[in-house]
Order: C-alpha cells, then sequence, then structure tokens
C-alpha cells in the first residue's frame, strides 16, 4: 500500500471463540493509543502489503490488527502477487470454513476491545476476501463501521444486507472480473435507500487496483478511494485532528522560523513535496530535508507577503488558494531554479494541496503559472501568446476587472442571442 513505510509492528496472539489461538499482526500508532480497525487479508495471507496497511492506518492515529484468517488451513501464509502465490491463495480459500472465519474476524475484534490504548469504537477494513468478511461483520454487530475493497461474493450475502445496522463503504473497479458489473448492480439494489450505505465505482480499475505491489495498481484511483476510506473511518471512529493548525504550525516552520529541522518535525517520515512547474521539492525525508535546508527555508524573499483566497479543510487534506508577493531579489531555487535576480515584483496565485496522515504532512502538491512568473521577470514576452502576468492575482482580488481579454473571438459573439 506504501512502499515508504516499515513494518513497526509486533504479533499478538488471539483466541478463537471455539478454542484454540491464532496470530495478528499489530500496529499501534505513536500516540499509544487510538480506536481499532481489524483488517482483514486478501487470498494472499498477512503479507508485507497487508502489514504495511497496518502501518499506514497507525500512522493515522489507528490501532490496527489483521489476524491470520488461514491459521485453521495452514498458519503463517505470507504469499507475493504472483501466479504461484495466487494459485496457492485460492486454493487455500478453497479450504476455509467462512462461517469460522468470520468467528475468527470477530474474536479479532473482541481481542482489540480488550487491548489497552485502544480506545472508543472500532471498524473492520477488508480486501477481496476480507472485503466479504467486514460486510459480514457489519451485518453480525460486530464492528461500527466496514469498508471493503472489491469484495468477492458479498452478492451472495446480500440476505444478511437487512442486518446491516452500521455505516458501510463498498469500493469495487469496473473492470473487475471477480465482482462483474451484475454482482456490483445487484449490491446496489440490496442497500438502496441507504443513505450510511456507499458504494463507490473505480472507471478502468480491475481487481485489486488498491494494493501498490498488485499488477492491477492504478495509483491516482487508489489515492482517491484510500481518501474515502479515512473520511468514512473518521466520520464513525474518529481519530480528529485540527489539520489546519497543523498547517499552520508547518508554515511557521518554513517561512517565520525558516528552521528545516523543525518543518520536517511536522511531517511522516517519508514525506515528499513537488512544486509541480518547476518539478522542485524531494521524496523521501533525507532528499526533502536537503531540499528545505539548502534550497527552500533560506530563499525567502525579503518582501514576501501572502494573501489568503481560500482554504478547503477535507477529512485528510487541505486545499489553499493565496497570492505569493514578491520582489525577485534573490535567487528562488525552488521557484525560478537557475534565473539571477531581476529585481523585478511579483504576483501569483498558488494553490496547494496539502495531504495530511494522523497529525502529519505526508505531501505538498504546490501549483500555480509558470509563464506568468515569467511574464512578470521579464524572461518571457507575453506579445502574441495567451499569458498574463499580474492580473491573473489581481482578477482574483477584484472579479470586476476584465474576462477575456486574451480571448480573441470574445467580441464575435457580441449581440448574439442568449
Amino acid at each position: 500500500m506504501d512502499g515508504n513505510l516499515r513494518s513497526t509492528g509486533t504479533w499478538l496472539d488471539i483466541a478463537a471463540q471455539d478454542g484454540g489461538r491464532f496470530r495478528g499482526y499489530l500496529a499501534r500508532p505513536a500516540q499509544g493509543s487510538g480506536p481499532g480497525i481489524v483488517v482483514l487479508q486478501e487470498i494472499f495471507g498477512v503479507n508485507a502489503n497487508l502489514r504495511g496497511v497496518c502501518d499506514r492506518l497507525a500512522e493515522e492515529g489507528y490501532v490496527a490488527l489483521a489476524p491470520d484468517l488461514f491459521w485453521r488451513v495452514e498458519p503463517g501464509v505470507d504469499l507475493e502477487y504472483s501466479a504461484a502465490g495466487r494459485d496457492k491463495g485460492l486454493a487455500l480459500k478453497q479450504k476455509l470454513d467462512m462461517d469460522l472465519a468470520a468467528d475468527d474476524a470477530a474474536a479479532a475484534v473482541k481481542a482489540l476491545r480488550n487491548l489497552p490504548g485502544c480506545v472508543g469504537r472500532i471498524g473492520a477494513l477488508g480486501y477481496c476476501l476480507g472485503g466479504l468478511l467486514a460486510y459480514v461483520a457489519a451485518a453480525r454487530g460486530d464492528v461500527d463501521c466496514a469498508v471493503a475493497y472489491y469484495g468477492v461474493g458479498i452478492e451472495h450475502r446480500l440476505d444478511l444486507a437487512p442486518a446491516i445496522r452500521v455505516p458501510v463503504t463498498l469500493h469495487f473497479g469496473t473492470e473487475d472480473s471477480h465482482v462483474p458489473a451484475s454482482a456490483v448492480d445487484a449490491i446496489h439494489v440490496a442497500l438502496a435507500g441507504r443513505p450510511d450505505a456507499v458504494i463507490h465505482l473505480y472507471a478502468g480499475c480491475q481487481h485489486g487496483f488498491a494494493g501498490a505491489d498488485r499488477p492491477a495498481y492504478d495509483a491516482p484511483m487508489a489515492a482517491i478511494a484510500y481518501s474515502r476510506t479515512i473520511a468514512a473511518l473518521k466520520r464513525v471512529m474518529g481519530p480528529h485532528y485540527n489539520l489546519e493548525e497543523l498547517w499552520e504550525q508547518h508554515l511557521a516552520c518554513e517561512f517565520a522560523a525558516q528552521d528545516a529541522t523543525r518543518t520536517m518535525a511536522t511531517m511522516v517520515p517519508q514525506p515528499y513535496v513537488n512544486h509541480v512547474p518547476t518539478l522542485t521539492g524531494g521524496v523521501g525525508h533525507d532528499m526533502l530535508k536537503r531540499f528545505y535546508k539548502y534550497h527552500f527555508v533560506n530563499q525567502v524573499p525579503r518582501d514576501r507577503k501572502t494573501i489568503p483566497i481560500s482554504r478547503t479543510i477535507g477529512a485528510d487534506r487541505i486545499v489553499d488558494e493565496k497570492i505569493f508577493c514578491f520582489t525577485h531579489d534573490s535567487e528562488i531555487d525552488w521557484l525560478l531554479p537557475g534565473v539571477k535576480p531581476t529585481g523585478k515584483y511579483v504576483e501569483i496565485p498558488i494553490v496547494g494541496i496539502v495531504t495530511f496522515r494522523g497529525d502529519k504532512l505526508v505531501n505538498e502538491h504546490l501549483y500555480w503559472d509558470q509563464a506568468s512568473v515569467l511574464v512578470q521577470i521579464g524572461l518571457l514576452d507575453p506579445k502574441g501568446l495567451p499569458v498574463a502576468g499580474s492580473s491573473q492575482a489581481r482578477k482574483l482580488l477584484d472579479t470586476a476587472r476584465p474576462s477575456n481579454e486574451l480571448m480573441p473571438s470574445w467580441r464575435t459573439s457580441e449581440g448574439k442571442p442568449l
């Protein structure tokens, strides 16, 4: 799910309802406590990908437990996403008693509830086989909410739908051969009229699209699904963080303190920043700290000013729109790499999309119109080109300023019927 995460969890013994014990991978948040999530496996067992899901959820503030649901058939299954792994996983699934697997998932929920540090509510998150079991857990009343990715076989257990009394979120790819459109349609019908039952479809995605190590992985769609998952979990269980306050702390470390170490402390261990127009920033701790220390926080223009335009706050991200004003009186590697100071004054709209994982920033995407910057410092002649200089920023502040002046055909529509 996230190749930058290192497994930091431990293994927990879980008591089965009918006797015996089995293991589960347990990841705790840095603060030591939080709501609980039972993470239910695919046919590949509690493999590196699933353990990574738990580690990522721990960074979000959850106590995450992935039980070994194959323990009655073969304990400790840890398969790669290969043809051999798939064949073995399918063979193990054929031997799995689904009713006992649901009981084992419930036993894992009970183990979480009894675990010191697991506070508040508990949810279920499952993939494929585990997606079906998360749905079953919601119907049995074992959990407070459930999220399922490409749950195989849900359409065969629609008799359970009336028993569901907790919010459920289901993710399906439109090209999933294991969950065809007819199955998704049947699930839609069974859950119709339930505002707390949400089905998301992902165009062009195949089975396994959310697994970073799987051939079907679709990074953009997986990211959208993940944000929807976090939003669904937070609505029911929390934890809730003041993202705006965390963002302001990060900005203060960058621009007021101009301290790279303090800036990095506001971020997850392996974050990334991408200033899209200039491809500047960094991926991972070391590269990003180098960028901040030598090419960013020490290059803040003396007369820098920002004018806020809008700020949108979601479950796991902030979209910040502002105008950035400065005099180009020094080299600015991240904005004008390799360009000597021109002494020109610049005003540009900037949009930042900032994603959080728990109470830390995980990435920033920053966008602006580089053509506008180049026009304003005199490196790009706007004559004959559909580009604008400081008028971009000024129209954001004053909507009465003229529109469509760069569009020669605009006057041809004057007086035409509307």
